[in-house]
């Protein structure tokens, strides 16, 4: 059996998105809910699961994290909705503009 590695988006208390990867999706999860983890989400608790998707090598879970903490937060919403249609205009935007464009 191969080892999962997961990119995840949870959502902070105070409305904020933070994007991460890991290999164990429950534990880190306990992590950011406990405060075990210092940092973003320590201070900005409770926080919740919002998107997560498995890839079968850590490279393609950690390139996804840098990929998704780069976007704008509209396209992080469209992402978490699973609106691949507005996510792919709000790139095609970016692109043309050469900025992000956050409704």
């Amino acid at each position: 059996m191969s080892k999962t590695y997961w990119v995840y988006i949870v959502k902070c208390s105070d409305g904020s998105f933070y994007t991460g990867s890991t290999s164990n999706i429950e534990t880190r999860l306990s992590e950011h809910q406990n405060g075990a983890i210092k940092g973003y989400t320590s201070s900005r608790r409770p926080v919740k699961l919002v998107f997560s998707d498995f890839f079968d090598r850590a490279y393609d879970a950690i390139s996804a994290e840098r990929q998704i903490k780069g976007w704008s937060r509209a396209k992080k919403k469209a992402l978490i909705k699973g609106d691949f249609d507005l996510l792919v205009k709000l790139s095609n935007l970016k692109n043309a503009k050469g900025k992000n464009n956050d409704y």
